[in-house]
């Protein structure tokens, strides 16, 4: 464990959580269920700082790429159906869809980010203002359309205009990490319900789980509770509002809102099989290249001298940062909602797992 996350003799885990959050400007919600139960719920920092607004159990966040993980479900929720088949190609489920990857690539390497696509989230420093822009702008040029998310886009179109390019890897081969494979499967899923992705996905898990505080952002909706996001701006530590985006535009990718509470029905739903059967659950949570399963990241870690086998899906827009963390074989999970990118929530998450199985 680094030194920054040594703690006092005697000290609680939920007393290191609260000190470290404070010392280091968390601002978001923390929630922790061990056992069964919650062992620690607290919030920090302001959802809004114009009007001094706090953070609390009840605000929403920006949950970002944990949106992935809710895809990944449907997936695997029609795969068990026999209505779609993982190995089966894009074009079988999307025969209208233009490129070459339609009759290469498998839904399974669309899951587990090894399409081959070109990646389109490669535009750097989405959080340094003038240069996002100046990338947006020359991708834009090259290419012959606006930008991706400072651009009201359909999901037809982000379909077309951003993930129907040529391959540049062989599929299966190469693990890289990109949105444009998330948003295929949302259209896949689209297809076979015959229903807007959000729709399916407030049928087959919002609802079902009473999440009542979660759904897919848009620009023009207002969502009440939402917390705004806040990144460090050129000298590292003023916090400014985050760029100017269209968060729906991240989709079947990234584009969830959420609570704490709601996140943790849905890894207690997921992870106790009440979404998905074992078998599923089991190629889920099978890691691959960079030790990605379908969704999330598995590997082991080492907590009160044991190895432990872990599930991560973590998410980062901007100042947007989002942590699902849980023990495979441990009934231990950390939810982490953040609105503001002062910290590295990677390490911290990882230290809470820790303390809480020391």
């Amino acid at each position: 464990m680094p030194a920054a996350f040594r703690a006092p003799a005697g000290q609680s885990p939920g007393d290191f959580i609260a000190g470290y959050a404070a010392e280091h400007g968390f601002s978001g919600t923390i929630l922790v269920q061990k056992g069964g139960r919650t062992v620690f719920e607290r919030s920090f920092g302001l959802a809004n700082r114009e009007h001094n607004v706090p953070n609390t159990r009840h605000t929403v966040y920006w949950a970002a790429s944990i949106t992935k993980l809710f895809t990944a479900t449907l997936i695997l929720q029609l795969a068990e159906q026999r209505r779609l088949d993982l190995d089966g190609t894009i074009g079988t489920y999307l025969p209208d869809y233009r490129g070459e990857a339609a009759a290469r690539v498998t839904v399974r390497q669309l899951l587990n980010h090894t399409s081959g696509l070109r990646n389109i989230d490669a535009i750097p420093n989405i959080e340094d203002e003038r240069q996002a822009i100046r990338a947006q702008v020359e991708d834009a040029v090259r290419h012959d359309r606006l930008p991706l998310y400072q651009t009201p886009y359909s999901s037809d179109d982000l379909l077309r205009k951003f993930c129907s390019d040529p391959l540049v890897n062989a599929p299966g081969k190469v693990f890289d990490y990109n949105n444009a494979d998330y948003i295929i499967l949302g259209k896949i899923i689209e297809r076979a319900y015959g229903k807007p992705f959000g729709a399916v996905l407030g049928e087959r898990i919002l609802a079902p789980l009473n999440m009542r505080h979660s759904g897919l952002m848009r620009h023009q909706e207002v969502v009440p509770g939402l917390a705004d996001a806040y990144s460090l701006g050129a000298d590292r530590r003023t916090l400014q509002h985050d760029m100017p985006v269209y968060p729906e535009n991240w989709y079947a990718a990234g584009a969830l809102y959420s609570s704490a509470g709601d996140l943790l029905r849905f890894a207690n739903a997921l992870f106790g099989g009440r979404l998905i059967g074992r078998p599923m659950l089991d190629q889920m949570t099978t890691p691959g290249l960079d030790r990605y399963g379908l969704g999330l990241w598995v590997y082991d870690t080492k907590a009160g001298g044991v190895m432990h086998r872990v599930a991560k899906r973590p998410g980062h827009i901007m100042g947007t940062q989002s942590q699902l963390y849980r023990f495979l074989d441990s009934d231990l999970t950390v939810i982490l909602l953040s609105n503001a990118g002062t910290m590295d929530l990677d390490d911290f998450v990882a230290a809470i797992g820790k303390r809480m199985l020391e």
